[in-house]
């Protein structure tokens, strides 16, 4: 750490100021200075300080700033995740931590700093699972920073993460579709695809059926092609992204869960092995194409589009692509079907995550659960 020469001597030795950084044990960044005589008098003293501090477990904390480290972090994580997680991490940076914290020094990083950037993100507006994202790349980041020895601790923990508001407005809950309202979603769609009898508008139809009874995510339902399909089962081995700005990017699914091989439902298989022959009339037809785009892929833009007007025609509400998925572990939740194998279909890689999304579609297991207890006489 410094070591400054003064305008003092004394006994014909120059004085010198030693001065280290560290963040005491309550997550507060200090620093201490001390006066020596003599440059290697002032070179062992400030190891004597480095290395009683770093035993106290109060470490010289490092004077890179918050963009510098993220700099480090980013090409770190270039070799450890995939590249549409890395964007979305460089997306959420930039847009949360880069504009309030990046000229801060890490050795002047304290609570009141990250308390004041969590108010500012609180009055953007934004929702709530967004503010937590975010919450959650800076924590990433600050812990690396614990990990690479630049901090002692992690002062965004002592701050906490955003928490649940005292009201919910009607954007923050799940929306999906019921069975009959999908069977009239996709009924609007059907009669539009023999209408205009294209093999790119039966792509769209194949696209959200598939969505419905597999739950599968949009990328993976864009990436399967026809290889993928084996007698009855679906397996989902790939996914494709079209969020990395200017680039198409097939990838692994999400996580190893996402791996996954679903039975088909008949209505499902029906609808596939129709639209596989359609696209076998294509005399360059390969077991490469994709089962919805055929040589190429559905753009996300028409996907959209498509899902805007089947749902205007059906005079239903419109719901995300991703809602979807929320409509078939819906339906299947008031079936009774266990949440594990809902988690598995969704290809979540915790449990506990489907849990947290769906627990309260579950009203009836109380009155269940009354029920049984009440019997026992």
């Amino acid at each position: 750490m410094p070591i400054y020469k003064t305008s003092v001597k004394k006994d014909g030795l120059q004085q010198y100021r030693v001065r280290i950084n560290y963040i005491d044990r309550t997550g507060v960044a200090r620093q201490l200075t001390r006066i020596t005589y003599g440059a290697a008098e002032a070179k062992q003293l400030e190891a004597e300080l480095m290395s009683a501090y770093s035993k106290s477990k109060e470490a010289p904390v490092s004077s890179m700033t918050l963009g510098e480290l993220y700099a480090e972090y980013y090409i770190t994580k270039k070799g450890e995740v995939r590249e549409t997680s890395l964007a979305k991490i460089n997306d959420n940076i930039n847009a949360s931590v880069k504009p309030y914290l990046f000229d801060i020094k890490l050795n002047k990083l304290n609570t009141a700093q990250l308390q004041k950037w969590k108010n500012i993100l609180s009055e953007k507006g934004y929702k709530l699972k967004t503010l937590q994202n975010y919450y959650g790349e800076l924590r990433a980041l600050l812990n690396y920073a614990v990990k690479m020895d630049y901090l002692p601790k992690n002062p965004l923990l002592a701050v906490g993460n955003f928490k649940e508001v005292y009201f919910e407005t009607p954007e923050d809950k799940l929306h999906y579709y019921t069975a009959d309202q999908y069977l009239k979603y996709i009924s609007v769609a059907k009669e539009m695809c023999e209408e205009k009898d294209t093999i790119t508008d039966w792509g769209y139809y194949v696209f959200f059926s598939i969505a419905f009874y597999t739950g599968a995510r949009q990328g993976e339902s864009n990436a399967l092609k026809s290889s993928d399909i084996t007698g009855n089962t679906l397996n989902i081995r790939r996914s494709i992204s079209q969020k990395i700005k200017g680039k198409i990017t097939e990838t692994p699914p999400k996580n190893k869960s996402s791996y996954r091989s679903l039975q088909i439902p008949l209505p499902l298989l029906k609808i596939l092995n129709e639209h596989k022959k359609r696209q076998q009339a294509d005399k360059n037809f390969t077991e490469d194409y994709r089962v919805c785009g055929g040589i190429s892929y559905l753009p996300d833009a028409s996907l959209d589009t498509h899902n805007i007007r089947y749902a205007a025609l059906a005079e239903l509400p419109h719901i995300r692509i991703h809602d979807f998925r929320h409509t078939h572990a819906t339906l299947l939740i008031n079936e009774g079907i266990n949440i594990q194998e809902i988690a598995r279909r969704l290809g979540h890689a915790d449990v506990q995550q489907t849990w947290q999304t769906y627990a309260h579609l579950y009203p009836r297991e109380e009155e269940r659960a009354v029920s049984i207890l009440n019997n026992i006489k």
